[in-house]
């Protein structure tokens, strides 16, 4: 065992070594070492304190999580049957140990002596945070529940968690199972030369001759987008809106573990006390209540309705009047809008991304966090996963802050989509101070031949986000690891910073310093960037709608719907109805592939990255009024967003920095949705 890397935590986890036969052994030692910390804590008969009681239980879960979090990272990152058996294989183990001690009632009981000992009052706000979090999270726990109820409840659970590792690698499966190897490059007419010969290098590796197309975003989106060959593009779309159904693999199907997952989520609720899942989900979050989040979103989507319509009788007009598509269909609509856009400001997503080599991108990125925070960010050397893998460190004054993982192309065996995720979290220990360790993960498209990546517009504002994501993470100021950076944040409000680093890829003086064509090093040209912002606001309607129609399938599908008998096809295909102007075809399965609510943490919380929105754009707005990326106000959304993490409601950290409770105005008209708009 003394050899097992997932036992060593003297620094970053050694990747290098880490193999699927560690996993077990070490998450046994580490389960075993945490209840016997339990164990011990809970029969000390004095009155418990932080040191000698919430330390010692921090430092042992806190060990459980780290080799668990590293095992958890790799198996979305370089998955390999070996790896997901011993993943699997512990996912009930992990499941059961935090639902025990969620019921643990001596446990439970040590902690509300904590809060009735006469030294409680003196505790920092942030240590009685910690602790009315942890007696809040006893009772959704199941702590109070009859012991029979008790035991229902962790079967729940452990069934649970296993739901979410096999709707996940569902997903995983389909996409990359597919593959179409194309021999004449007639049929890939319009798809640009770096995709075609990325394209080849695909086909090449496998030992065949032409192109081979795959579901991965840098292979589906450009030939989505630009591919004249509507038939491809049909092709394409049909196997990716139907992965993990019933069209493919039975044992790839997601709809059985749909069907549990929203049984199980509704039983859980009620033995809680509560009508649905929706209404447990919201109780720990910013918002009050499931039909308070639907009006929101219907308020949202009756403001944007006017501008979708728009939007698409444009596209429509265009398709039939320009390109003689007569119907508009699904796997038209990123062809025609690219075209669109062309026609109407004389520019494409191809041109501006000979612009953005990854380079100059990320040299752009810390500088504007440079500019914001006075933070420098240097390359570090860490243990990765994969060649492609690097590591940063984040410094102000000298001082280490942070570090974090970029891990930015995709690659079969690694989980589409882009995320944060945390190493390690920041707290204070002996005197000395941990500090905070991030994994931000994307799906860019690779280096081809001797050229550097090249990103689009969009995947800037990717890493931007999930970079704004990570600052959330790293420079936190909190030394109480439960409600250090992210941690300890209601759901609903951790997309403020990810959404409002977005806002600086549309600044003139941001883009000049992180741009420079692949092939002459010339810098963005002011009369593109003025066509970029004229556009900027194009199909946003559409683009909203698309939101609010997965926000509300997700709150009404883990509220309303009955998970036994309900059709959640059926109950898609009635929202789209009401809030969608893009209706795909009927045997489109986008709840089968929608990871985020059935295996991530969103589940009826998809509404945040709207919700989250309004406070990210009100944010931003002081920034606008202040003459953009600058150090004062970035000095004081640091102190008053990033560094105070969960230490205090997120409402009040967003009074504190903007002085005020957000409005809708912003976000309004960041979208482009003001009256005069849609005249």
């Amino acid at each position: 065992m003394s050899d097992n890397p997932l036992l060593d935590f003297s620094d970053l986890p050694r990747f290098a070594d880490i193999r699927a036969e560690h996993v077990t052994p070490a998450i046994d030692a580490l389960l075993d070492g945490a209840r016997g910390v339990v164990e011990e804590l809970t029969g000390h008969p004095q009155t418990p304190d932080w040191e000698h009681f919430v330390e010692p239980m921090t430092d042992a879960v806190e060990k459980l999580t780290r080799a668990w979090g590293a095992v958890g990272h790799l198996n979305a990152v370089v998955n390999t049957p070996e790896l997901r058996d011993a993943y699997n294989a512990n996912v009930p183990k992990i499941a059961a140990f935090f639902t025990e001690m969620g019921q643990n009632l001596a446990l439970y009981d040590r902690f509300k002596a904590l809060a009735s000992a006469p030294a409680y009052s003196d505790y920092s706000a942030t240590r009685k945070k910690i602790v009315e979090n942890n007696l809040r999270d006893f009772r959704l726990s199941g702590a109070e529940l009859p012991e029979a109820d008790k035991a229902r409840f962790a079967q729940i659970q452990e069934r649970l968690a296993e739901l979410s590792a096999r709707f996940e690698q569902n997903v995983l499966d389909a996409t990359d199972a597919f593959s179409l190897y194309i021999e004449d490059p007639q049929r890939l007419s319009g798809v640009p030369d770096d995709v075609t010969h990325m394209l080849a290098e695909a086909a090449a590796a496998d030992g065949k001759p032409g192109f081979k197309l795959s579901l991965q975003f840098p292979c589906y989106l450009p030939v989505m987008q630009y591919a004249d060959n509507r038939e491809l593009r049909k092709t394409l779309y049909d196997a990716y809106v139907t992965r993990a159904s019933e069209f493919g693999k039975t044992e790839w199907d997601n709809a059985p573990l749909i069907r549990e997952r929203l049984t199980l989520a509704r039983e859980e609720a009620r033995l809680l006390g509560f009508a649905d899942y929706a209404q447990l989900s919201l109780f720990t979050k910013m918002a009050d209540s499931p039909s308070q989040v639907i009006a929101f979103l219907r308020d949202l989507a009756a403001r944007a309705m006017p501008f979708a319509k728009k939007d698409r009788a444009e596209l429509e007009a265009f398709a039939r009047d320009t390109l003689g598509i007569d119907t508009l269909e699904a796997w038209d609509l990123a062809y025609v809008s690219e075209k669109l856009r062309v026609a109407r400001y004389a520019f494409s997503d191809q041109e501006v991304k000979q612009y953005f080599p990854e380079h100059r991108v990320i040299e752009g990125l810390f500088g504007v966090v440079r500019t914001l925070f006075g933070i420098d960010v240097q390359k570090g050397e860490a243990p990765a996963w994969h060649k492609d893998v690097s590591f940063y460190t984040i410094k102000k004054d000298g001082q280490v802050l942070g570090g974090f993982y970029f891990d930015l192309y995709a690659r079969e065996g690694k989980r589409s989509g882009a995320w944060m995720d945390d190493a390690r979290g920041r707290r204070v220990k002996g005197g000395k101070v941990q500090t905070p360790i991030a994994y931000l993960t994307c799906n860019f498209s690779r280096p081809v031949g001797d050229k550097p990546a090249l990103f689009t517009h969009d995947e800037v504002t990717t890493l931007f986000h999930e970079f704004g994501h990570g600052l959330h993470h790293m420079l936190t100021r909190v030394d109480e690891l439960a409600v250090a950076g992210i941690s300890g944040v209601e759901w609903d409000a951790v997309e403020l910073p990810s959404q409002f680093m977005e806002n600086f890829c549309w600044e003139w003086d941001v883009l000049q310093g992180m741009s420079a064509h692949a092939d002459s090093g010339q810098p963005l040209p002011r009369e593109l960037f003025d066509k970029m912002t004229a556009a900027r606001h194009f199909q946003s309607g559409m683009q909203m709608l698309r939101q609010i129609e997965f926000a509300l399938f997700d709150m009404r599908v883990y509220g309303e719907m009955d998970p036994v008998g309900g059709d959640w096809q059926a109950l898609l295909a009635s929202i789209r109805e009401e809030v969608a102007v893009n209706l795909p075809p009927a045997y489109n399965r986008f709840p089968n592939s929608f990871s985020h609510i059935f295996a991530g943490g969103y589940a009826a919380g998809y509404y945040s990255y709207k919700w989250a929105e309004v406070l990210s754009a009100d944010a931003y707005a002081a920034f606008e009024e202040t003459g953009g990326a600058n150090a004062e106000m970035g000095a004081r959304f640091w102190n008053e967003i990033l560094a105070v993490g969960g230490s205090r409601p997120a409402m009040a950290s967003f009074c504190a920095f903007r002085g005020r409770e957000p409005n809708i105005d912003a976000l309004l008209r960041h979208s482009g949705m003001v009256e005069s708009a849609a005249a």
